[in-house]
């Protein structure tokens, strides 16, 4: 009993230390509360005020976005209003990277709702490397209805894919006049360094080649803005505002389509370059370089197999012979050499070079060969130039030395670009003393200086320099740089501005009548009784002045003699051959090249009269059918 009595007084007593306890608790759980009050205050104020802007902004986007609106690009036409490229509308597959989770499953899943092959995602997975994670980026280009219709019915599947209507380039021409008027392609890595990222938001094409890419800032335009409003599956609900893009510019070129279709049929079988010019004002009338290729198989990514055929190709189809075709000239320089002579006092109308067959320096006994083995006896200017007589401009050429006749003929376009407006245009070559000692670390040599006078050696020259130097020998001098495009008009306002050429010097001779020699000797090569062209002035409705040309491609020993029944046909001399008409008033010049022709009088000449005969003569039988390929002609002339 008197324990029980003692437990209970202890547990009566114990009610202080009880009160004690219950006090700590309440005072911990109030710091507790005060702690996590504290936390949630912070937090509030850093997404309240402090960081108020960034969550605010960040909201809005889920809401609302800004998409570009990429620019309609200019359509191209030739002189007479013929569409050469043109934009026509279709479909594509785009997705947004950053609205995926999985990207290979998402791409594993789009294969079994539409046709998707190894290049289609090699080529979406190299681009989505290129672009930011917020930009649209395609993954199929030219759906057909039926694919755009069976994604429709699943694209609640596929968040961050849709499908965009888009315009897709076209040349409606196909092949003809590739060369000038080029291609658009998918942008790549290196042109995504250089060019407005902003101005091409929304664009995924730009010009490769040619005018496309040459007159690219005008032909594509600016680009525009919208803000739209999305659901949370980045579906458009409404547009809140807009800025309309500024679409490009058409083009309008010098080139008459006609002609150059007439040419491309002519050279169809060949390995050949042609451009014609007008001299009066350096219209390019007709650029051709064959073989061709269509430029529609590049503008959303050439498959690699056909890209390799052509890469591959002996034939180089991608290859623009008129800008990038680098050819001794051979014979058709010599005119231009002569005037040299005249204007440095080197030679008159009236001096001779006796002509043997074979040319030697002092004290050296190799033989430097005239194409005519018996020789043509004594020669002027005149008959150097009609019969093509190379121990004249051996002689001429020695006398001139090498450094004069690189700094006259450097005035003629030869050795430096034209300046045509058209990318890639190669330089040539007019060898100097200086450009041997700085590239080939070697002295000048004599000999070096003898073949130069007749196209040969290390001079180079390609068929745009050619057709320019004819053309500015044509005008007396008057040299116009050469244009592709006549002039850009604004969509909006359907205002014409022509392309400007920038002033060029004319060239002056110390006797102005050097021209009218030159012109004369020139007409003489296709309708004087000796001329190495004879033939095609015989019968010629107007006069025309015009020189043959041969260019080797393997050397000749010297006591060897050229067969070209005995070699490939593709180590066959080039035929070359320039001219322009009519003589009285020229509208015309033309340069032909072509490769392993063999005969400049047999190959090119009849190609550029007939070139010529489709211009100047409108009602010719020309005109009706298209030209039979020219025949090769395996004799060696100059």
């Amino acid at each position: 009993m008197a324990a029980r009595q003692y437990r209970q007084r202890f547990i009566l007593t114990d009610t202080v230390r009880e009160n004690t306890l219950f006090m700590n608790r309440i005072i911990i759980a109030w710091v507790l509360m005060l702690c996590g009050l504290s936390l949630i205050v912070v937090r509030l104020f850093v997404l309240q005020i402090s960081q108020h802007e960034r969550y605010t902004t960040l909201s809005e986007n889920n809401r609302v976005k800004v998409l570009p609106l990429p620019p309609t690009r200019g359509f191209i036409f030739d002189r007479n209003g013929v569409l050469l490229a043109e934009n026509r509308a279709s479909y594509s597959l785009e997705i947004v990277p950053e609205q995926v989770e999985d990207m290979d499953q998402t791409l594993t899943e789009l294969t079994k709702v539409m046709s998707l092959d190894e290049v289609d995602i090699t080529r979406f997975k190299k681009q989505l490397r290129q672009k930011r994670h917020f930009d649209s980026v395609p993954l199929r280009f030219k759906l057909t209805e039926d694919e755009v219709a069976r994604f429709s019915v699943q694209r609640h599947r596929f968040p961050g894919v849709d499908i965009a209507s888009n315009l897709n380039r076209y040349y409606p021409l196909g092949a003809s006049g590739v060369h000038a008027i080029g291609y658009v392609g998918r942008i790549n890595e290196q042109e995504l360094e250089v060019i407005d990222r902003a101005n091409y938001s929304g664009s995924n094409h730009m010009g490769k080649a040619g005018v496309e890419k040459y007159y690219e800032d005008q032909l594509h335009g600016k680009v525009g803005f919208q803000q739209v409003e999305t659901n949370v599956m980045g579906r458009v609900l409404r547009i809140l505002e807009r800025t309309p893009p500024i679409p490009g510019q058409n083009l309008y070129l010098n080139i008459d389509m006609s002609l150059q279709s007439f040419v491309e049929n002519l050279i169809r079988e060949e390995r050949a370059a042609v451009v014609a010019l007008d001299p009066n004002t350096g219209a390019v009338l007709a650029l051709a370089s064959m073989p061709y290729y269509d430029p529609n198989l590049f503008v959303n990514g050439i498959d690699p197999k056909a890209y390799r055929e052509l890469r591959d190709s002996m034939d180089r189809p991608l290859f623009n012979r008129v800008l990038r075709g680098q050819y001794p000239p051979g014979s058709t320089v010599k005119a231009f050499v002569g005037l040299a002579g005249f204007e440095y006092g080197i030679r008159t109308e009236n001096s001779h070079t006796q002509c043997r067959g074979w040319y030697t320096l002092k004290d050296q006994e190799h033989k430097y060969r005239d194409w005519k083995k018996t020789g043509h006896g004594s020669m002027n200017f005149h008959h150097a130039v009609e019969q093509s007589c190379d121990v004249y401009f051996y002689d001429l050429a020695h006398d001139l030395g090498i450094d004069r006749l690189h700094e006259f003929m450097n005035k003629f376009s030869f050795g430096r670009k034209t300046d045509i407006d058209l990318p890639g245009e190669m330089g040539g070559l007019m060898p100097s003393q200086e450009w041997k000692r700085r590239v080939r670390k070697a002295a000048w040599f004599p000999g070096e200086t003898v073949i130069t006078g007749i196209g040969q050696g290390y001079t180079l020259a390609t068929p745009i320099q050619l057709a320019v130097a004819t053309a500015t020998l044509s005008s007396h001098g008057r040299f116009k740089q050469p244009r592709v495009a006549f002039s850009l008009d604004e969509t909006s306002t359907d205002e014409l501005s022509v392309v400007a050429t920038p002033p060029q010097p004319k060239i002056n001779l110390r006797q102005e009548n050097y021209w009218d020699v030159a012109i004369h000797a020139m007409e003489a090569v296709v309708h004087g009784s000796a001329g190495t062209a004879r033939k095609l002035g015989a019968h010629s409705s107007y006069r025309f002045a015009g020189k043959t040309g041969t260019a080797q491609v393997v050397g000749i020993k010297q006591d060897e003699k050229y067969d070209a029944k005995k070699i490939a046909k593709r180590l066959h001399d080039h035929a070359l051959f320039i001219s322009f008409a009519p003589l009285d008033n020229p509208r015309i010049a033309v340069a032909v090249v072509v490769e392993n022709g063999g005969s400049g009088s047999g190959v090119a000449g009849p190609i550029a009269k007939q070139v010529m005969d489709y211009y100047l003569l409108p009602d010719s039988p020309l005109h009706l059918a298209p030209p039979e390929p020219i025949e090769h002609s395996l004799t060696r002339d100059h």
